[in-house]
């Protein structure tokens, strides 16, 4: 009974309301998608929507209004009372927060009450921007306004369009500019600002003498077109996309061959290429320049992340894996590009802006082709070097061939011949041919003799060229007699290019020989010795299956030369019966001519190796008797020096030291003919699946490649099949990026230069232009700039003339208390805020100041770290000393994501395992205490007080102000000056200079 009134007292509250609202209903009612769809969008379908709905009810679409929820229909059409959205809204129970307004109430009801009738079917819930959310009308989202410079009432101030949108923003608060920066300021602002390094002295005193504009326009063309600029602006780049030299998580394996990227940014930043193709190389530069180390170079965007070398067997592990690291990717080139966090819309649609779920891994395919990996580029300059190189020594050895046959030629005339009538024959030069001296004190023996074909000798050793390289070999034995032994290898194997060694070390007391040598397959070395050594000669891969070798043999012996025992692939012991063998293997031969036996293990071996000639084919039995009979028909080294006399042994002399150089200079070159650089390698994209909630074991339908349709007149069908390549993909993608209709590119870009410039960007979040970003301080100005960058061809240099030629920039930076009481953050430009030197600028302003700063560009970075593996980790530990090779500029630093110096760290240089588009700028203690006791910073202070001292002598108050000058850029005040003289009477210059780097007035962009 009590319910039953209870009702009754709640229909007749309603009833007098909703027959207000009914006498009121007109015949045709509201317009559904212009009034009805935008009241349900803005304000139900936050909740109310097709993915989860509260209370089961969808209010997107006319089948599932007209089905309801859990508690029935929430729409009857022509019927209010059973509308029991009607009944939620009229009792102000929705929305929950904020209840509609009387207007928008009475809107509702015509539209029931007139039939409900239905447009655009389903309602797009994310057409309209809402107090919760940003819609397809967002303000981000829209073309770019084309907008004119406002009048101002003050024009004396206004130097370029800039100005006039900051001055009529300043006016409608009643404020104004700050008066201009003084030279000294201002030439200090520009260099830290454009170059991160303090101006010189004479650089300080050129634009001093005469700060006119034109000459404030020459100084900005320098900055400019100096190699510092792109330096500079390069490290702004590198922050933003996650920059690191070092893979990350538990691993985290060092990225040696990454400085590639760092140094593509900086050159392509020097070079002002424009903008647009600065993205489109990172997406795409390995298909816009195929085969080009420059391409492979930009595109180290994609790869420079955090990558996870340890994934678990399981699936669920494999798959979390790469979800993990297409969403990183997703991320970095939306926030970088296009300042819109996509990645949120991984597990849901985005609760912020108009991106979907199914748009995410829309995006998400067309990067689906990632792969970390590195790439070889052949080095053009390196193999030219080698070719003439090569042609040089191909001349010195035909100089020095000729003088030896003609020494032979006198030698051999002054001989008895040989008994034998096979030693008139014409006898085969050796490939290679070396006597053994020595004496058993010398721990490397020597080696004398000739070396046909692209032998070398270095430091006692002897090594024999194959066609790509050289292989050294070890240690020659000790004294041996002049008696002979002649060992003839053949070297020939059909499948090989090249190559062979005869390598000789001692082992307890022994010496141990072997024959190293062949090609199966190019590059890929057979390798054998006594217990089966290995190499890695030529790079190539190991040998791993030592009885399928094409040759193989060796012989131990002792230190007089007493053969004890061979080798030939099978046991010592085994051994063949007759002097010349065929070995196992069908084209390869070992034969012997012996000339002197003593007593060994194997009585056929018996001997010593005395001179070894080796031949690159084999030799019928009449051509190694004659070489038996005359085995020095070679004549060792020695005796072709002592036959020679006065300026031909002199010029001999020289031409053999001229062989050994260019011989050297062949193989230092060889080791650098080619370069490996980490790129992205990228792989056939496998398919991308929709996942239900975010869950990688729960997969949906598969999606093709696509981005999100939020801008404003551009499409977000890149026209791509499920199964487009890894190449369409990302081509279609950078095209996408850089369409002239994506406003959004270009508006977070020009914001960018702004923040960096100003410290602050007109929008405070240069990442993410979204619902949860900023909003413009100047949206007109913002708009203006991103025409200007589009008219100019997207070059960035033109952007940063424009900026730093304006007033704006110019003003000078004293606080002015009744405008803060305005505008406390200065987001209107009252003035020119003042922003702290980042980490890097404070190392490099004191190696500059010192004096030490080496100005070296690009390469490999320097490391101020030691690298340890532990247990598969990889510990990065910094370390400081005196070392002129740690003084390049910061942004060469070698870069792991773990440790920094202390000077960089205390000074909030961001860890590279995220992007870090605005940095964190704190003053804590450690700052000050790192400026005053850090071994870095002691030493630099050191080199200044040296270098004022070497510039000015002795005079003190001279030493001060050139100290003054070379840190602030101005010289000392009176009184600065009297109390700086008595700290350096008393306790040296190397203090002062330590102080001042403690100066804000060091610290600070002015």
């Amino acid at each position: 009974m009590k319910s039953t009134l209870l009702l009754l007292l709640c229909l007749l509250l309603v009833c007098p309301i909703a027959n207000a609202f009914q006498k009121q209903q007109p015949t045709n009612g509201p317009d559904f998608d212009t009034q009805i769809a935008p009241l349900i969008s803005s304000h139900c379908a936050e909740c109310h929507h097709e993915q989860e709905p509260e209370g089961n009810l969808n209010l997107l679409s006319r089948a599932s209004v007209l089905l309801g929820g859990e508690n029935g229909p929430a729409v009857v059409p022509g019927q209010l009372q059973p509308s029991l959205l009607w009944q939620r809204v009229v009792d102000n129970e929705m929305p929950p927060e904020t209840p509609l307004s009387e207007e928008q109430k009475q809107i509702l009801q015509e539209w029931i009450a007139t039939g409900a009738k239905w447009g655009t079917d389903p309602i797009d819930r994310f057409q309209y921007t809402t107090d919760k959310r940003a819609g397809y009308d967002w303000w981000a989202l829209q073309p770019l306004q084309k907008t004119k410079p406002p009048a101002t009432k003050n024009s004396q101030r206004i130097r370029n369009p800039i100005d006039q949108f900051v001055l009529a923003r300043l006016e409608k608060e009643n404020l104004s500019f700050s008066q201009d920066a003084d030279p000294q300021t201002l030439i200090r602002r520009v260099y830290l600002d454009f170059h991160g390094l303090p101006p010189t002295p004479k650089q300080l005193e050129t634009f001093i003498s005469n700060p006119s504009d034109e000459a404030y326009q020459k100084v900005l063309t320098g900055l400019l077109d100096s190699p510092r600029y792109g330096e500079r602006w390069g490290r702004h780049w590198l922050d933003i996309v996650r920059f690191g030299e070092s893979d990350g998580f538990e691993r985290n394996y060092p990225r040696k061959e990454f400085w590639h990227y760092r140094d593509w940014v900086i050159s392509s930043l020097n070079a002002d290429i424009p903008y647009n193709d600065f993205v489109r190389m990172q997406i795409a530069g390995d298909l816009l320049k195929p085969g080009s180390p420059e391409g492979f170079a930009a595109v180290g965007f994609l790869v420079a992340a955090v990558h996870n070398t340890v994934v678990g067997d399981s699936e669920m592990m494999k798959r979390q894996s790469r979800a993990d690291e297409i969403e990183e990717l997703v991320a970095a080139i939306s926030q970088t590009f296009v300042g819109l966090t996509v990645n949120c819309a991984r597990c849901h649609d985005h609760k912020f802006d108009p991106i979907s779920q199914l748009e995410y891994f829309q995006l998400s395919a067309v990067v689906a082709g990632l792969n970390h990996g590195t790439r070889k580029f052949d080095r053009p300059d390196q193999l030219r070097k080698i070719q003439q190189f090569k042609s040089d020594l191909q001349s010195v050895n035909k100089q020095i061939n000729e003088t030896r046959a003609n020494v032979r030629q006198q030698i051999s005339e002054k001989r008895q011949p040989a008994s034998l009538s096979t030693t008139n024959m014409e006898i085969p030069h050796p490939y290679a041919s070396w006597e053994f001296e020595g004496n058993l004190q010398d721990s490397c023996g020597s080696l004398h003799g000739t070396a046909h074909g692209g032998a070398q000798v270095e430091n006692g050793f002897l090594a024999l060229n194959g066609k790509d390289g050289y292989v050294s070999t070890g240690p020659l034995p000790h004294e041996i007699r002049e008696k002979t032994l002649a060992v003839l290898v053949q070297l020939h194997h059909l499948e090989q290019r090249g190559g062979g060694v005869i390598s000789l070390e001692t082992r307890d007391g022994e010496i141990f020989d072997s024959i190293v040598f062949g090609e199966k397959e190019p590059q890929h070395w057979m390798a054998g010795s006594n217990h089966f050594l290995r190499t890695r000669s030529f790079q190539g891969a190991q040998e791993d299956k030592a009885h399928l070798r094409p040759v193989h043999w060796g012989m131990v012996y002792h230190e007089d030369g007493t053969i004890t025992g061979y080798r030939d692939g099978v046991r010592y012991g085994e051994s063949y019966r007759t002097n010349f063998q065929t070995f196992p293997q069908e084209d390869a031969k070992l034969l012997f001519g012996l000339r002197h036996s003593a007593a060994g293990e194997n009585g056929f071996l018996a001997g010593r190796i005395l001179l070894a000639q080796l031949y690159d084919k084999a030799l019928d039995q009449e051509e190694i008797l004659a070489i038996a009979q005359d085995p020095y028909h070679y004549i060792p080294e020695t005796k072709i020096v002592e036959f020679l006399h006065g300026q031909k042994q002199i010029d001999y002399l020289q031409l053999k030291q001229q062989q050994q150089h260019l011989q050297e200079k062949i193989s230092q070159t060889t080791k650098a003919t080619y370069f490996e650089m980490y790129t992205n390698v990228p792989t056939t994209p496998g398919e991308t699946f929709f996942l239900h909630r975010g869950n990688v074991m729960d997969r949906g339908v598969a999606v093709a490649p696509g981005t999100i349709k939020g801008i404003a007149n551009l499409s977000q069908d890149l026209r791509l099949a499920i199964d487009a390549s890894d190449a369409d993909r990302r081509q279609a993608l950078a095209n996408w990026l850089t369409s002239k209709h994506n406003a959004l590119g270009s508006r977070v870009i020009v914001n960018r230069l702004w923040h960096y410039h100003f410290g602050f960007g007109i929008v405070d979040t240069p990442s993410d232009f979204g619902f949860n970003g900023g909003r413009p301080s100047h949206p007109a100005l913002l708009d203006w700039l991103a025409t200007q960058l589009i008219d100019n061809q997207t070059k960035l240099k033109e952007i940063h003339r424009l900026i730093a030629s304006s007033t704006t920039y110019r003003q000078a930076s004293h606080f002015r208390p009744l405008a803060a009481q305005v505008d406390a953050d200065n987001r209107l430009m009252w003035r020119k805020s003042p922003s702290r030197c980042e980490g890097e600028i404070v190392r490099d302003s004191i190696l500059s100041v010192s004096g030490q700063l080496d100005l070296s560009i690009g390469g490999p970075g320097f490391e101020d770290v030691t690298i340890k593996h532990n247990n598969g980790t990889t510990y990065y530990t910094p370390f400081d000393k005196a070392d002129p090779v740690l003084n390049r500029r910061t942004v060469y630093r070698f870069t792991p994501r773990g440790e920094r110096m202390t000077l960089l760290d205390v000074f909030d240089c961001p860890d590279p395992s995220a992007a870090a588009p605005r940095r964190s700028s704190t003053t804590t203690p450690l700052q000050a205490l790192s400026l005053l006791n850090n071994a870095f910073v002691l030493r630099m202070a050191n080199q200044t007080a040296r270098r004022v001292e070497q510039e000015v002598g002795d005079d003190v108050e001279q030493q001060v102000n050139r100290t003054f000058l070379l840190a602030l850029g101005r010289t000392a005040k009176k009184d600065e000056s009297e109390f700086a003289i008595s700290l350096v009477n008393r306790h040296g210059l190397a203090l002062l200079a330590r102080t001042l780097f403690n100066t804000n007035e060091f610290l600070i962009i002015p």
